[in-house]
């Protein structure tokens, strides 16, 4: 089956050659590349245009959903393959996408990340999301799909409308999909196998603001999934605990101005906050000492990261846009 790899990049000129160099590279050789340029006002177009062969779009800057779509509605192949502009697929990434999909039930396969990075948030990101791997290979159901290594049935990519233009931002919009493929009953697998190599950001604010940024479209998400709240197959369930935490410590704090009272909720808030990080931060200290003494503080973090990207979200009405 032919595969059409899409490709969308804004301002990618620091990453964009690496990344279609590592496709150009695959062992499964029935695919076309197809570069959405996003609007970008860096060397991104010119970088593109030396590959040839490479398909290059160009629309203004409208965000990653767009540009996605627009791809695969140019594309020739069956199956629509996508990956980042900052990612590096494995050589057997193609392979490994068309053997899953060689189950005919299936419509959407998800791959994985991986990174070689030795900085600590780096490696705190990675242990996070093989965490929330783990929790994808026990589910009965898969419903999310991340688009920076995903393919689909390109019949029933286009039937379905494909991504969700409202989301501006590569923030939500690829669940938002797999969510609604899901619901309508199509198949979704994972396989770990399908692997791109990933460069996770090394500083803790950019981390957290990766983090503020995901709630923040994940009211517009939830209010159009509203059921997806209580559970799916990728979010652990004591992220949610935690972001409830959070809120009750903030909360203790301010009351702590009108009565002693709130030491107590300020208390139990913390306790249960670092209790809930515990399993978390063994399974970091197995694979890397200093990443899991130091996991509680960022699951904290993360949380404060996480509860204000959803107030700001739901202040900022998203969710009626």
């Amino acid at each position: 089956m032919k595969v059409s790899v899409i490709i969308p990049a804004f301002n990618s000129s620091s990453t964009i050659s690496s990344c279609i160099e590592s496709v150009l590279k695959q062992g499964f050789k029935d695919f076309e590349i197809i570069v959405v340029n996003d609007g970008s006002t860096d060397e991104t177009e010119k970088i593109v245009k030396k590959f040839s062969g490479v398909r290059l779009l160009s629309q203004e800057n409208r965000g990653p959903a767009a540009a996605r779509n627009l791809g695969a509605s140019k594309a020739k192949g069956e199956i629509v393959a996508f990956i980042d502009a900052d990612c590096i697929a494995s050589e057997d990434w193609l392979d490994e996408v068309v053997k899953t999909f060689e189950d005919k039930e299936v419509a959407g396969v998800q791959g994985s990340y991986k990174c070689n990075q030795k900085e600590l948030i780096a490696r705190f990101i990675q242990v996070e999301i093989e965490n929330r791997y783990k929790k994808m290979l026990k589910a009965s159901k898969l419903d999310w799909i991340g688009s920076y290594s995903a393919a689909y049935r390109r019949e029933v990519f286009l039937r379905e409308a494909g991504y969700d233009e409202k989301f501006r931002k590569a923030s939500g919009e690829d669940p938002e999909l797999s969510f609604k493929l899901s619901k309508k009953g199509y198949k979704l697998v994972f396989n770990q196998k399908a692997v791109v190599y990933h460069s996770h950001p090394t500083a803790l604010w950019k981390y957290l603001k990766s983090k503020f940024q995901h709630a923040f479209w994940r009211v517009r998400l939830y209010s159009k999934h509203r059921e997806k709240i209580v559970q799916d197959s990728y979010t652990p369930q004591v992220i949610k605990l935690q972001i409830a935490m959070f809120y009750v410590f903030s909360a203790s704090i301010l009351g702590l101005a009108f009565s002693s009272f709130f030491v107590w909720p300020l208390a139990v808030s913390l306790a249960l906050m670092f209790l809930s990080s515990l399993p978390f931060s063994f399974e970091a200290l197995r694979k890397d000492f200093s990443l899991g003494i130091v996991a509680p503080a960022i699951v904290f973090l993360r949380s404060a990261a996480f509860g204000f990207g959803l107030i700001a979200g739901i202040l900022n009405g998203v969710a009626l846009k």
